[in-house]
């Protein structure tokens, strides 16, 4: 059965609650087309239309209710409820059952609480009737939508509290500033609660605002920046199109006047005074004037610059950035005594005009500047910042090479001492005339050694010394023809055997160290007749050594001294001997060189070069292991039979014990020294291990009366020729007095070879400290004669 949908709209106007029922009604199955009726309780009329499928339908509410109950939404009903109950009507989706509720018996639907339209628009629900107790749809399932009525609200609102702009100063009216935009949360459909009008509350006359875009724009011509630089405007947005009862909202915009060059530089007085020292550095600041600019920025930046007073341009003027002063400096030396006052006429004008102000007038302004120049000590002037003098090297010492001058420029003038810095002369080859600025030479001059010397004088005035002026002085030395040439390079120049008559053997050339301005010509000549070899001069300032005869022998001369005379063209002319050797040698038949030594000739002709080095190195060889050999053997460590703390390496050897004097056979006694054929016993030394293999040595015999001291000098030397000597030093010690002793020698080993008596009565006669030994070799005298 195909089911018709009836909706009766009921509206009830204010203070009725709105009304609306939506009805049901079931047809037969078999009727082909399904009738939609709208009953409205207004009008009673019935409006029939063909069924096109499912409609919107729509109930309308007003947001914010301020009522205690449930606000009335609307009424749903089918044409299927008898009143008796059975029907159950449902509601679902947006809010149903929160915000929406519907009774299930009567199906009116209310609203549970205030509504903001701004929060949601519309809700789309849907209903149903369904049996209660099959709770089976009795209907199909019917959508429709709750709209929400706009209310005024909202107020409108700025997306800023706070806004900033600027404007240049001096637009002319209605120049664009900035726009201010606000929003209304309220429907812009529905009414007019969302029509937003802007008006200006704070800021004028300075300023305008349009009402519907929000535009600022200026109010008043040629507003200064000088005068007034920010303002403060207030903007309202009022909804309602700005009528009576529509909300509103505020917003600051805080306006700067941007700065414009409309302003010229001003000085702050007509003329300036300023004073400077003449001894004043070249970039001292003289003094600094000013010129104001109202402006700001790089409009307020100021050019100065000198137009009239300053022909010698004896000073600059600079702009200081930091403070945009005018800065004059002295650009060149000043002289009170020549000029002591300045007038210059300064201007001071923008870096930066703006055309469109040219109106305004010229954007610079001029200033009188007098400087007055104060007279001080002043330092000596010389007549010239530096000197140049040429001198000959041949002059004599003492003669005056040049002068230099210089004055005192101030008005009561001093004496001017001249000296010369020696840090500039450290050789002291020059002195300068105290009084008059002479300079002189001190010692002889070479060109050779340095051709340019580079001096600094001192002027000082006498009165203050610490007024000085330093010039310099360049000193050129000119050559004079005081060097013979010599030979270029040493020659290593050599003859063969089997040379003929006319041939060259070398080429030589020369150097000198002077410089003549005509440059170097040197001629070549023998200082005698030569049988044997000739000079061949090229005039190209070399020469050729010819040979004069045929064939040379190394056995008869294998060395020949050539003396070749070279001169210079210069005067005075000045020459040379030097002497060239040629070495006489055996060339093969190409007349390379092959040997050039005599002793060449002496080996065996069969052995060819490569067997006599073959040979030469075993001979080496042989005689490194010999060496060798001998220095390990050499090197082989004695065990001494006395040791002692005292031993340094083996080198001396100490002995500790005193000896048993004349029973003691076993020392060295003077006997012995006296008779070198004892030294034939085969007796070893006693400090260490004996050697078998080392025999002992023949030396030459000494004659019995021979003096000890000629003894030991002869065995000295033997010693030092020894090649078989122990590898290290020993300290050999020969306690020896000498000839000349008035006592004599009084050791105990003397005794031994004494075939007499001695006489010992002459030691009582030395004094109280010989009375002991007197006691003893005279009981001892007694006792024998006993």
């Amino acid at each position: 059965m195909i089911s018709r949908l009836l909706l009766v709209l009921l509206w009830i106007s204010t203070p009725n609650p709105c009304h609306t029922e939506l009805y049901f009604k079931r047809t037969p199955d078999d009727q082909p087309k399904e009738m939609l009726q709208h009953f409205s309780v207004n009008d009673g009329k019935l409006l029939n239309r063909h069924k096109r499928g499912w409609m919107w339908n729509q109930f309308f509410l007003l947001e914010e209710y301020t009522g205690l109950d449930y606000q009335y939404v609307g009424k749903l009903h089918s044409d299927q409820d008898k009143g008796d109950g059975n029907l159950k009507y449902i509601l679902s989706g947006d809010g149903a059952g929160t915000l929406f509720v519907i009774d299930e018996k009567t199906g009116d639907i209310h609203a549970t609480r205030r509504i903001d339209r701004e929060e949601k628009a519309f809700y789309t629900l849907r209903a149903q009737a369904i049996n209660r107790k099959t709770l089976r749809p009795v209907e199909p399932e019917s959508e429709f939508v709750i709209k929400i009525h706009d209310i005024n609200d909202n107020e409108p609102t700025f997306p800023e509290e706070i806004y900033t702009a600027s404007v240049p100063e001096m637009s002319d009216v209605g120049t664009f500033v900035v726009q201010v935009t606000a929003s209304d949360a309220d429907d812009p459909s529905y009414g007019n609660s969302a029509k937003v009008i802007y008006s200006i509350l704070q800021g004028q006359p300075y300023f305008s605002v349009e009402p519907e875009t929000g535009i600022i724009r200026t109010a008043l011509p040629n507003m200064n920046r000088e005068n007034r630089e920010h303002y403060q405007v207030v903007i309202q947005a009022k909804d309602m199109g700005g009528q009576m009862g529509g909300l509103s909202g505020t917003t600051t915009v805080n306006i700067t006047l941007t700065d414009v060059n409309d302003n010229p530089p001003r000085f702050t007085q007509n003329s300036y005074h300023l004073g400077v020292q003449e001894s004043s550095a070249i970039g001292t600041a003289v003094g600094h004037i000013k010129a104001i600019d109202a402006d700001i920025g790089k409009n307020a930046e100021v050019q100065y610059r000198i137009i009239d007073g300053d022909e010698m341009g004896m000073f600059e003027i600079i702009t200081e950035k930091s403070t945009q002063d005018g800065v004059i400096t002295i650009r060149k030396r000043l002289d009170y005594e020549s000029k002591r006052l300045y007038t210059l006429k300064v201007e001071a004008m923008n870096t930066h005009v703006d055309a469109h102000f040219y109106y305004l007038g010229p954007f610079k302004d001029t200033a009188t500047v007098k400087i007055s120049v104060e007279d001080s000590d002043e330092p000596p002037l010389f007549s010239r910042p530096s000197y140049m003098f040429k001198v000959h090297e041949d002059i004599e010492v003492g003669t005056i090479i040049g002068t230099v001058m210089a004055r005192d420029p101030d008005t009561v003038s001093s004496h001017i001492r001249f000296s010369l810095d020696r840090h500039t002369d450290l050789d002291r080859i020059f002195n300068i005339h105290s009084g008059n600025g002479s300079i002189y030479t001190a010692k002889p001059l070479d060109r050779e050694i340095s051709q340019w010397h580079n001096l600094s004088i001192i002027a000082t005035e006498i009165n203050n010394p610490k007024q000085t002026t330093r010039a310099t002085i360049y000193i050129l030395i000119l050559d004079v023809n005081d060097n013979a040439p010599q030979f270029a390079m040493f020659y290593d120049t050599f003859v063969c055997e089997n040379a003929r008559a006319g041939q060259l053997i070398q080429t030589i050339s020369a150097v000198d160290k002077d410089e003549p301005p005509g440059g170097q010509k040197f001629f070549f000549s023998l200082a005698s007749v030569n049988p044997n070899f000739t000079v061949q001069d090229n005039e190209d300032n070399t020469a050729r050594i010819l040979t004069r005869r045929n064939g040379f022998s190394r056995h008869e001369i294998n060395t020949y001294l050539l003396p070749v005379v070279i001169s210079d063209n210069d005067y005075p002319i000045q020459s040379s001997t030097g002497t060239l050797t040629i070495r006489v040698c055996t060339c093969d038949s190409r007349g390379n060189m092959q040997s050039c030594n005599a002793e060449a000739l002496l080996l065996p002709a069969g052995l060819s070069t490569g067997a006599l080095i073959a040979i030469l190195l075993c001979i080496i060889i042989l005689l490194l292991i010999v060496v060798l050999f001998a220095a390990l053997k050499r090197q082989r460590k004695k065990e001494p039979l006395v040791l002692s703390k005292e031993d340094i390496r083996d080198n001396i050897v100490s002995y500790n014990d005193e000896g048993g004097g004349e029973e003691d056979t076993q020392a060295f006694d003077i006997g012995t020294l006296r008779n070198p054929g004892a030294i034939e016993d085969k007796k070893h030394r006693r400090d260490i291990i004996p050697e078998s293999l080392l025999l002992p040595r023949r030396t030459a015999g000494v004659p019995d009366n021979t003096d000890v001291r000629d003894f030991i000098n002869q065995r000295l030397k033997e010693h030092d020729n020894d090649p078989t000597a122990p590898p290290y030093d020993s300290l050999a010690t020969y306690a020896y007095e000498g000839n000349d002793s008035i006592a004599e020698s009084l050791s105990s080993l003397e005794s031994s070879t004494t075939e007499g008596d001695q006489n010992y009565e002459y030691l009582k006669e030395w004094g109280p400290r010989f009375n002991k030994l007197a006691e003893m070799y005279g009981s001892g005298e007694s006792d024998k004669d006993s």
